[in-house]
């Protein structure tokens, strides 16, 4: 299996994308700190965000792309992730998409 691409619309200013997902960054480290034992992000250009978790021993590493109208998230998922593909996906639309409406 290849790589999975998201694709989450937003209507927001630059400046205010990367403000929301570096405090959903923050939130995600406590919501889910028992069950996720490190996240690390690194901002390696104002467009491109690099984050990596780390969950049950699995290294996940994931490149977000911040465009005009949307965040573009692409992932390899190791081993037995994979299998959990179609949740992964489902769950980063509906998290992303959460923190990026209009009113969050």
């Amino acid at each position: 299996m290849g790589p999975i691409e998201v694709r989450v619309p937003h209507h927001l200013e630059p400046a205010e994308v990367r403000r929301r997902l570096e405090r959903g960054i923050e939130r995600a480290q406590s919501e889910f700190g028992d069950r996720v034992s490190r996240i690390e992000t690194a901002w390696r250009s104002d467009d491109e965000l690099e984050v990596q978790v780390e969950v049950m021993g699995m290294t996940i590493a994931s490149d977000l792309t911040l465009e005009p109208e949307a965040i573009v998230v692409r992932m390899t998922l190791p081993g037995m992730a994979r299998l959990f593909a179609g949740k992964i996906q489902a769950g980063i639309e509906d998290k992303l998409g959460g923190l990026l409406a209009a009113s969050a």
